[in-house]
This record gives structure tokens, sequence and C-alpha cells, in this order.
């Protein structure tokens, strides 16, 4: 899942902000049992990127355990810290949630920065979170760190793996994004799916930017004769992709994009010139309104004025796992106990995602490994694929 505008954050800069809060020496969070049980999310609420609908799912169900008397009598309360988009703030955010806060965990944190600046410190601090929106790579490679949703890569390599062996494309284009320290992450994901196919692509571009005009990748495409073209755009990014596919009039060519264009906002601006356009939906398709898995999610953002969006379930998923594994703690409710109970959470398995929840001991977690596919038809996302599409490879 990539945000809506792009950050490039120079990696030797995260690296350096993070290394600095190996110095820190974290507290303890404050022991449970009486008053409230403090929980905190690093994410990025203001700046150029911004993600606001994860955390404030999450917010929606603390706020629903609380009015139905917490948790063993607790109630829970909830530290948002705003990152604002800048390492320096990211670290700061951590920093003041986990040491001077002193929450026990932290649930749906939606970040470009916060893994990669602060992966070290939460590690350092033994405190586990339990991420609603992970899109830095080392979001997916952090002990401390276990998101619950699919992230940019495995969701491209999904994408590419539907489109070989699903769709039977022999000739697979793709054009990248290279948002921040992603390019290795997504090379990754290239070579976990030749490794699997025994295929390569036909094309890959990676220089795209964020204000790039579309018209000349788009002809190169139809130049190359791809048959299908894989594109991490942007909701915007997305929107004037396909438009500029309609005023060439290129046929022939099945556009499938990640996990951001799958939104209500993309139908609605793309209407009938989105017709067959893909995309990969992390969790249950929010759009299909008669889903029972859906229906506690809908009812609770409903009432909660929180945004149908995949970032508001991966918040409200994040949270669940979080409040349920509470339920299991025997004794005072410490960062302690917490990340114990994590680090001994068997896999939990939902309809709202096609693979169980994991975090254990790993040294990383890539548990979110399926996806279904949508496409747009008359300005309206249609689940083609009602069974999940696992990935069956790995990512290293």
């Amino acid at each position: 899942m990539i945000p809506k505008r792009a950050l490039a954050v120079p990696l030797a800069a995260l690296l350096l902000i993070a290394g600095c809060g190996l110095s820190d020496e974290p507290t303890a969070a404050s022991p449970g049992g009486t008053g409230t049980i403090k929980v905190g999310g690093v994410s990025s609420l203001s700046g150029a990127v911004t993600f606001p609908d994860s955390s404030a799912a999450a917010k929606a169900v603390f706020d629903r355990v609380n009015e139905q008397g917490g948790v063993n009598g607790q109630k829970i309360e909830y530290v948002s810290a705003d990152d604002k988009g800048d390492p320096a703030a990211a670290a700061q955010a951590a920093r003041d949630v986990v040491t001077n806060q002193g929450v026990v965990a932290l649930v749906g944190s939606a970040s470009l920065l916060d893994c990669a600046v602060n992966a070290p410190f939460y590690q350092q601090s033994k405190i586990v979170s339990i991420q609603g929106t992970g899109v830095d790579p080392t979001c997916f490679e952090s002990p401390a760190i276990s998101p619950v949703n699919t992230g940019p890569y495995l969701n491209m390599a999904i994408n590419l793996y539907y489109a070989s062996e699903v769709l039977k494309r022999d000739k697979v284009c793709m054009f990248l994004a290279i948002l921040g320290n992603t390019n290795d992450a997504y090379g990754g994901a290239v070579k976990s799916w030749t490794a699997l196919t025994g295929k390569k692509l036909t094309l890959d571009d990676r220089t795209v930017k964020p204000d790039s005009d579309p018209t000349p990748f788009v002809l190169r495409a139809r130049r190359e004769g791809c048959q299908a073209v894989l594109y991490n755009g942007t909701e915007p990014m997305a929107i004037a992709w396909m438009k500029v596919v309609k005023q060439q009039d290129v046929k022939g060519i099945d556009w499938l994009m990640t996990t951001a264009p799958y939104t209500e906002a993309v139908a609605k601006a793309l209407g009938p010139d989105g017709d067959g356009t893909y995309a990969n939906a992390e969790f249950e398709p929010f759009t299909e309104a008669d889903s029972p898995a859906l229906k506690d999610w809908r009812t609770l953002m409903t009432a909660k004025n929180v945004p149908l969006t995949s970032f508001g379930q991966g918040g409200y998923l994040a949270a669940t796992y979080f409040v349920d594994t509470l339920k299991t703690i025997k004794g005072p409710i410490t960062r302690e106990a917490v990340t114990a109970a994590f680090k001994a959470l068997k896999p939990v398995q939902t309809p709202l995602t096609g693979t169980p929840y994991e975090f254990g001991e790993a040294p990383k977690h890539f548990s979110n490994r399926a996806g279904k596919i949508v496409q747009l038809k008359d300005g309206a996302w249609h689940v083609v694929t009602p069974e999940w599409v696992r990935y069956p490879g790995t990512l290293d």
C-alpha cells in the first residue's frame, strides 16, 4: 500500500536517526490493573503524506471497548502521535509515546517513516507494534513489528503471480514509482516471482515520478507488446494513468494496480474510462456491501464516522487483535505482559484476511500473504476472485 503523495527520504538519514535511538534507555510501562491501559501509535497525520484512517479505526475499536466497560474493568487510553512525515519528528514521537507516556504497545500505526526510523528503538524497548498499515520495507523485517496488511511488496508479487499464472499473460511488464527506500523491496518481489514461476519481466521501468505524465509510459507499454502491466501508482496517479490509456485508445493490455487505487474516489473519477482496471485488495474487499465478514467493521466505522477504506480495515484489525490478546493476559496488563502475550500468540484466523495473523518470535513478519482481485466496471469495483489469491512463494 503506497501513500497518496511521494515523500523521498534518504535511507542514510533514516538509519542515522534510528541508530541514535539505540543509546536511549527506555523506561518500563506503568503497571496495569488499575486506572487505564495506555496504548500508542505513530502515524503520519499531517504533512505531505497522511494516513489518518488506520489510527481513527483503531480508536473506534478502543472507544467501543471502553463504552462496554473496558478490559477487565480497565479503560484503554489511545495516544496517537503524529510523525508529520519527518524522520526527526517520527523519532521524537516514538520516544514520547514509548518512554514518556509508558504505553504497553503500539497499535494501528500507519506511516511511511515509522518502521525505518523506530524499529531498533522498539526492539530495544521490548515493545510490540501491531501495525495497521505497513509501508516501509522495515515494517516487515523487524521482530518487534507485525503489520496486519499485505504491504506493497507482497502485494506486487501477488499481482505478478495473478498476471502470469491466472491470466496466463506471457509478456508481463512493470512500471514503478520508487518512494523512499522501497526499490530493493520491490526488486525482491520480482526475484521471488521469477524463482517461483521461472518467468521474467518483459519490461521493468522504475522511473515513474508522482508528477510524471503517464503518456510516454503507456505508449511504451503498447510499443513493447506488454500483455499485462503492473503499476504501483497512488490514487491520483492511477486516475491520470487510466485516463491516458483511454485517450490513447490502448487496447489488449490488462492493467493491474496495487491496493492504493482501490477506493470509491478512483471508481467515481474514472467511471467507464476505468473499465477493466484491476486492483489487489489486501483485506476482504470493502466495497462488498453484503459480505458478512464486513458487518461489524462497517457498522462500527459508520457509527464512529471513520471512512470506509482499506486503511481503516487495517486499523480495525490491529486493534481487534490487540484487544483479544489483552483478554488472555492473567494479572496486571503491563508492557512486559503484552509483549510476552504477542510473542506467544498462536496464528489468528479471520474472514477479513486470506491467511492467519501471526506475531510470535519470528525475526520478521509477512503473515498477510493473500489478496482478492477486484476490477472496475461502469464506475464500480467488482470482485473477480471470490477465493483468496495466496502467494505461494517467499520474499527474502
